[in-house]
C-alpha cells in the first residue's frame, strides 16, 4: 500500500465519520492506558463513535501522525478536526466542552428544514388572500409566531369565527410543519381603536 493511498484512506475515514478515535486496541479491550482513558470517556458521553485499531492497521499507525501533526495515540477527531489525545479529551470532558461538540457532530442542524420555515411575508400574503386590506403584525421567528390581524371583514363575527377564518388561511403551512404554533389576536378597526391608550393631556408635543 502506498503512502498516498494510506493518506487518502485516512481522509476518507475522517470525512465519513463525525466522531472517530484512532486507538491501540478496541473499546472493549484497549491495549494501552491512554486509549483506555479516552475511550472510557467517550463511552461515558453515550455519543456513538467509530474507532480504528491502529495495532491492526500498521500503515495507518505509521502515516496518521504526519497527517494530524500529532505523534502519539489515541487521537480523537470530531468532524475531521483533531481534538487531541487522552489528556486533552479528559480535560475537555471535565470542563464540559467535550459533550456539546460530540452531540453537535452526530446531530447537526438540518439546513433543509430551516430553509422550509415559513417567512413573515408568506404568512402575510396568505392572510391577505382572504382578508384584503387587513392590517397584519407578526412577531416571532421560525415555526412559532404571534399574529395580530385587523380587518373590516371581522365586523359582525364572533372572535371564534374570526380566528377560524384566519387559521384556515394558514392550514397548508400548519399541515406541512412549516408552522407549528400560532398565537392569534383579531380585531375590527373599531376594536383596535378601543385598545389604543388615550392621549395624556399632561404631555405637549413640540413640532420642530
Amino acid at each position: 500500500m502506498s503512502t498516498q493511498t494510506t493518506k487518502e484512506k485516512i481522509l476518507q475515514q475522517l470525512a465519513e465519520n463525525p466522531v472517530i478515535i484512532y486507538m491501540k486496541g478496541v473499546p472493549s479491550a484497549p491495549e494501552c492506558g491512554f486509549s483506555a482513558k479516552a475511550v472510557g470517556i467517550l463511552n461515558e458521553t453515550k455519543v456513538p463513535f467509530t474507532y480504528v485499531n491502529v495495532m491492526k492497521a500498521p500503515f495507518i499507525r505509521e502515516r496518521l501522525p504526519s497527517v494530524s501533526k500529532w505523534p502519539t495515540f489515541p487521537q480523537l477527531f470530531i468532524n475531521g478536526e483533531l481534538i487531541g489525545g487522552a489528556d486533552i479529551v479528559e480535560s475537555m470532558y471535565n470542563d464540559g466542552s467535550l459533550l456539546p461538540l460530540l452531540q453537535a457532530a452526530v446531530s447537526p442542524a438540518d439546513p433543509v428544514a430551516a430553509s422550509q420555515t415559513i417567512t413573515h411575508s408568506e404568512v402575510e400574503a396568505l392572510i391577505l388572500s382572504a382578508y384584503p386590506g387587513a392590517k397584519i403584525e407578526i412577531e416571532g421567528q421560525g415555526c412559532d409566531l404571534g399574529i395580530v390581524v385587523v380587518s373590516e371583514l371581522f365586523v359582525g363575527q364572533t372572535m371564534i369565527k374570526q380566528h377560524q377564518g384566519v387559521m384556515e388561511t394558514l392550514s397548508e403551512p400548519l399541515a406541512s410543519g412549516r408552522l407549528h404554533a400560532v398565537t392569534l389576536k383579531t380585531f375590527t378597526p373599531e376594536q383596535q381603536a378601543a385598545q389604543q391608550p388615550a392621549a395624556n393631556p399632561g404631555l405637549l408635543q413640540i413640532q420642530l
